[in-house]
């Protein structure tokens, strides 16, 4: 644990009205993408997007992920044998993007447009064999709970039986690392794992891998020295 910077959410800041809009802000070297001042995505998380995108494709079959952002986890997730790649985005930018790149992936790629709260409600019980959930939070309100709204209401419902979900919330987890914990396992299992129960995931069908990144000493997000990716199973 460090000493607290600057928080990335100032008390009561609301984004999300303005949010799909908002120039997406890729820097020039693709290794940047900040959207309204915020830190959305940074290159050298690849080898944790890698990882997250690995359990999500482990299925085969139809992945579902929800943000795009720099294509980190998505281009990963073409690499392995599924059969369809459900994408949702909101930011008009990103979403622009994500078109262009599904242009030349190996496998059949349905963009949906619009945040997950709304798109999220018209997909099918029991369609995917695997889910990433990767998003941005929007308000200082949800900076730590957004996930949960997903998962508690409708990852287990999305999911076939024997499906996999992953998904991270880094801007959280980064924050309770300098502030609260210096044991990511306990973190997760303390902050994370009550809400997966109450999902209605099995304790015994929830496990996690941790490992060793290098953030760089100017993100703001993210300085603790492990990540950890999820695997969470739907008997």
């Amino acid at each position: 644990m460090t000493s607290a910077a600057q928080p990335i959410f100032s008390k009561g800041e609301d984004c999300k009205s303005s949010w799909h809009d908002a120039n997406a802000g890729y820097n020039e070297a693709d290794t940047h993408l900040e959207i309204m001042g915020k830190p959305v995505m940074e290159r050298w998380e690849t080898p944790y997007m890698h990882s997250l995108a690995t359990v999500a494709a482990s299925k085969g079959g139809r992945v579902l992920e929800i943000g795009f952002g720099m294509a980190i986890a998505a281009t990963k997730v073409e690499s392995f044998p599924i059969e369809e790649h459900w994408i949702i985005e909101c930011n008009d930018g990103v979403f622009a993007r994500l078109e262009n790149w599904a242009k030349s992936q190996p496998h059949n790629i349905v963009p949906l447009k619009g945040l997950w709260e709304n798109v999220v409600p018209t997909l099918p019980d029991n369609h995917f064999d695997g889910i990433l959930y990767d998003t941005y939070p929007l308000s200082e309100e949800t900076w730590h709970t957004h996930q949960f709204d997903f998962i508690k209401g409708h990852a287990h419902r999305l999911l076939k039986p024997g499906g996999v979900l992953t998904y991270c919330n880094l801007t959280s987890w980064g924050e309770f690392l300098k502030t609260k914990y210096d044991n990511i396992e306990k973190m997760f299992q303390e902050t994370q794992v009550p809400h997966l129960l109450a999902a209605g995931f099995k304790k015994e069908k929830i496990s996690t891998t941790t490992m060793d990144i290098e953030p760089p000493t100017e993100c703001k997000y993210y300085s603790f020295k492990k990540m950890i990716t999820p695997t969470i199973v739907k008997e």
